[in-house]
């Protein structure tokens, strides 16, 4: 074994003569660098579309299946707003029996316990209206709804982060018959038909 750094030259079979020393210059620059790229992608978001503000909120009311009324709790004191569920559509409460059944839902999920609200890429929708995903102890609410036949799952671009989620959970409850997919007593409009034809 020889020692590369002692060796001033050395040829290749073909007669190619390179210099040692700028060989290893080269590679210690190669290596400098390979070493800041790594860093730089390290320190970036692991989703850079994703908002990773999670403001902890009371909720005050709980006008449809979908829709919730938040206070700020703590540091986050300039928030008091309607939040609208992101991916899901419940029945409209005129929907007899399901609207209200979907309200009574979420408010017994909710309960009196604080929930963290989770921001995509639209932050508001046209009506000023928060837009988010709903967390209460590691549970997804928009997707519970879903997933217990209280709401439909209705993908809303640019809010894309879990569609698939929603889209598992919608499965599973028609599959089980569970609330607005019931064999029994199915919701026969979904809440945007109703309303188009209800207004």
């Amino acid at each position: 074994m020889f020692d590369l750094f002692s060796l001033q030259h050395h040829k290749y079979r073909r007669g190619v003569e390179f210099n040692v020393s700028t060989l290893g210059i080269k590679f210690y620059f190669l290596l400098v660098i390979c070493l800041l790229i790594f860093l730089l992608v390290g320190c970036q978001p692991k989703d850079a579309n994703s908002k990773t503000i999670q403001p902890q909120v009371k909720i005050v009311g709980v006008p449809s299946g979908n829709t919730l009324n938040a206070i700020a709790i703590g540091s986050q004191s300039n928030l008091n707003s309607q939040v609208r569920l992101i991916g899901i559509d419940a029945p409209d409460r005129r929907q007899r029996p399901w609207g209200e059944d979907s309200s009574q839902r979420l408010r017994e999920l909710i309960g009196d316990k604080p929930v963290k609200l989770e921001f995509d890429l639209k932050e508001k929708d046209r009506f000023g209206r928060m837009l988010a995903y709903a967390w209460q102890d590691k549970i997804l609410l928009n997707e519970e709804l879903v997933k217990e036949g209280y709401a439909l799952f209705v993908p809303r671009s640019p809010n894309h982060k879990y569609d698939l989620r929603l889209e598992r959970a919608q499965q599973y409850a028609r599959l089980m018959g569970k609330g607005i997919w019931n064999p029994e007593k199915p919701m026969r409009l979904t809440p945007g038909e109703f309303r188009r034809i209800y207004r």
